[in-house]
């Protein structure tokens, strides 16, 4: 494959090198950006990938985002929709078609809001409005529930009939607000510090039915937040519907789902509590009744054992002469079984005395034989030393000079051995068997 700074231009290419040139090109030139426009010819393939064209009043563009990229998508694009996509330009190779490979898209017009919503969510939990550690639990029998919302609004309908539902007698305090248009995020923010200061309720309860994303704004706003986070009392938040997150659900104390989950969140359910309170009277029951038997039962095996007190003393007294026939009994055997053993220890004994006149007889024997062998073991050394001592005399030199040889010596030491170590005029010793005497050499023979 041919390099762009290296194409000769006046040499024929191949359509494929030309379509790699130029999608080379492009994505060099062209970075990731942001498009805005309609979606016309949608089509989602069996693979997931989803494919359609964005287009303005002059012109068009085919697009292709890919199954990863819709996985990440909580709304489902529509031919007709208005929208920004971030893409990068490219060109699809085998039909040399100019496209954008989407990244991300998001609704026309929601961009800055998602934008603002994602700013103000990571400056709160930076700030600690989300720590699991401020929030504060819910009552399990609150007596009063107090409801911010509008006087208008369907969620407050459902809120109060999931409550006369589940429990009746439960008081419920409405603090009005408008929770939607200009100025709403501020009036609700004060509806909950009014709540809060005057701590007439148990909960508080932050509702409004769902919307788009511009409806529920009002709970995004940094001051909600803020007058929820400072609430002296537990706070619910049920808005929109259960898809519909907002910066309300964070700092919330609970979130739930819809304005009737937050409902049943607060209120304990009627007919649980009945269920508990029916199945808690039979246990009880069935406690007192096993009570009151176990207790007969006791009563009648104290009974039994209730006796006259002379009826007590016979049995102690023929306990007493049980233990005394025992007693005789242990004792008896005791020393039969002892008397045994020292016969047996005697015979032991006896058989274990040693013979000491046998003993005195028998080292008298010893040490007879010791002495005999003592006195051969003598001879037989003094004979070996006598024959060692004839040998020695017979090798010694002293017995050679006795016969009438002599030693010849230089005066160095050195015994001569050889006539070739003399020369004539040397002097040398000469050693008898009596006596020495010096020489010098006058001649040698060989």
């Amino acid at each position: 494959m041919r390099a762009a700074n290296e194409t000769d231009w006046n040499a024929p290419i191949s359509v494929s090198e030309l379509n790699l040139l130029a999608r080379q090109l492009i994505e060099q030139s062209v970075a990731l950006l942001w498009v805005g426009g309609e979606v016309s010819n949608l089509t989602r393939a069996a693979s997931g990938h989803c494919y359609f064209s964005l287009k303005d009043e002059r012109a068009q563009v085919r697009c292709v985002m890919f199954r990863q990229r819709m996985q990440h998508l909580d709304w489902e694009p529509a031919n007709g929709m208005q929208v920004e996509v971030r893409a990068r330009p490219t060109l699809y190779e085998a039909r040399g078609e100019f496209q954008l490979a989407v990244e991300f898209m998001r609704r026309a017009g929601l961009g800055a809001l998602y934008e603002a919503f994602a700013r103000l969510k990571s400056r709160l939990e930076q700030d600690g409005l989300f720590a699991p550690e401020r929030k504060k639990p819910l009552p399990a029998f609150p007596r009063r529930i107090g409801v911010v919302t509008s006087t208008a609004a369907a969620a407050l309908r459902d809120v109060l009939t999931t409550l006369r539902r589940r429990m009746p007698g439960l008081l419920v305090i409405l603090y009005p607000t408008p929770v939607q248009g200009e100025g709403a995020a501020q009036k609700i923010a004060a509806a909950i510090d009014e709540a809060s200061a005057r701590r007439e309720c148990d909960v508080l309860v932050l509702c409004r039915g769902g919307g788009s994303i511009e409806d529920l704004w009002a709970f995004n706003e940094e001051s909600v937040a803020r007058a929820i986070s400072a609430c002296a009392l537990p706070l619910v938040c049920g808005v929109g519907h259960e898809t519909d997150f907002t910066i309300a659900d964070f700092v919330a104390d609970a979130r739930a789902a819809t304005p009737t989950a937050a409902a049943e969140l607060v209120s304990p359910n009627r007919g649980e509590l009945a269920a508990r309170l029916g199945a808690l009277h039979e246990r009880i029951a069935v406690a007192l009744v096993r009570g009151i038997e176990r207790r007969m039962q006791q009563v009648d095996y104290l009974g039994r054992r209730l006796a006259h007190p002379g009826e007590r003393i016979r049995g102690q007294e023929q306990h007493l002469a049980h233990l005394h026939l025992r007693t005789e009994r242990a004792v008896s055997h005791a020393l039969v079984r002892s008397g045994l053993r020292l016969s047996a220890l005697r015979h032991r004994l006896t058989a274990g005395a040693p013979d000491l006149p046998g003993g005195q007889m028998l080292q008298r024997r010893v040490a007879q034989r010791l002495t005999i062998a003592m006195d051969r073991f003598l001879e037989r050394r003094r004979a070996g030393l006598t024959r060692l001592d004839a040998h020695l005399n017979a090798l010694s030199p002293q017995q050679v000079l006795q016969r009438g040889y002599s030693i010849v010596s230089r005066l160095d030491g050195l015994i001569v051995r050889d006539g070739a170590q003399l020369t004539p005029g040397d002097d040398v010793t000469m050693t008898f068997a009596v006596g020495s005497a010096r020489a010098t050499i006058s001649d040698k023979r060989s």
